[in-house]
């Protein structure tokens, strides 16, 4: 795994504008897997993120990065708490809610359609995917919008121009640790 991949998949979330990022990778080994998520998180903790893998299996893993600060503010919100306690969830503690969204990952045949709370998505349009089984949007960016269309644009507008900085300031030789924002 390459610190590309983070710039590429997560700079809004390491610039504090997002809530959570989530990115596909390969790895030789379990060992280097698990290698890489201690190294990230040794750099990227005493900045207020996270690294988890949602799940990997055959060199394939599903690598989640989020601020649990900025996750908590999520998942308070009342449409994001019908949305997890239709799947399951009773204890919205981060941590809790991020294991329970691993097992999901990795248990469930399903896709688990509530990630899109846990990567700082609005509840409405997350509320909206579900119910409307992804027809029916108002417009398509980062995520397929049914609530507040004009505010989404901005959002869409903000991670492009953050992750494009973000890209410069990578290629000019700024580090992972260098252009994560402390929070």
């Amino acid at each position: 795994m390459s610190e590309e991949l983070f710039i590429r998949h997560c700079s809004p979330t390491l610039a504090g504008i997002k809530a959570g990022s989530m990115f596909p990778c390969t790895y030789g080994s379990s060992q280097e897997l698990a290698d890489y998520i201690r190294h990230a998180n040794h750099v990227l903790v005493p900045k207020g993120l996270r690294v988890v893998p949602l799940r990997h299996k055959d060199g394939h893993a599903l690598i989640y990065i989020f601020r649990p600060k900025a996750l908590a503010k999520v998942l308070k919100d009342q449409t994001a708490l019908s949305v997890l306690e239709k799947y399951g969830y009773d204890d919205i503690r981060v941590d809790t809610c991020v294991c329970q969204l691993v097992n999901r990952f990795r248990c469930s045949e399903e896709f688990p359609h509530e990630v899109g709370l846990f990567l700082g998505y609005p509840p409405e349009d997350v509320y909206g995917f579900i119910e409307n089984k992804a027809c029916g949007q108002k417009c398509v960016g980062c995520w397929k919008v049914y609530g507040d269309e004009d505010a989404a644009k901005k959002t869409f507008a903000l991670y492009k121009k953050c992750t494009a900085v973000y890209n410069k300031q990578w290629k000019k030789g700024k580090s992972i640790e260098q252009l994560t924002v402390a929070s």
